[in-house]
């Protein structure tokens, strides 16, 4: 969670998707160079080779990338996710992209899963300054659920 205006920005899409990202991208790169970027598999080597930006990439999503993601989300350390997801194909790993956006949802993460969403989050001022999320009130579990019963 960013106290800081520096925000960690997770990035993923689909593989009919990607483009669309990537234009995004490359139309927001200033900002997104601004920020600490993480992505899924080839969405991160697509925007580290083809718009120049320094992205920590995961494995590829059906590999496990979908979960290395949500894990940094619990853990606090994903501030924004944009997700281009396509609704209209059935992924394989379908599971994995639920529970990727039910732990965002969960942890009180802004997510993008569209271009007109993506682009109201990047321009927002929020952005850039300190902001502390709240937390739901299970939250408060996170402690107690690594405990054997």
């Amino acid at each position: 969670m960013s106290r800081t205006g520096r925000k960690t920005i997770a990035l993923v899409a689909h593989d009919h998707r990607k483009v669309d990202l990537a234009e995004w991208a490359a139309f927001n790169r200033d900002i997104l160079a601004a920020h600490e970027l993480v992505a899924t598999g080839t969405t991160g080597s697509i925007l580290t080779h083809e718009l120049g930006l320094e992205v920590e990439t995961m494995l590829s999503g059906p590999l496990g990338g979908d979960q290395q993601l949500g894990a940094r989300i619990a853990e606090g350390a994903v501030d924004l996710l944009i997700f281009f997801w396509d609704p209209l194909e059935a992924q394989p790993h379908d599971p994995d992209v639920r529970a990727l956006l039910r732990i965002a949802t969960v942890w009180n993460v802004a997510v993008a899963t569209n271009r007109a969403t993506a682009d109201y989050l990047v321009s927002s001022p929020l952005l850039h300054a300190p902001y502390e999320r709240t937390m739901p009130e299970f939250a408060g579990d996170r402690e107690s659920s690594g405990s054997a019963a």
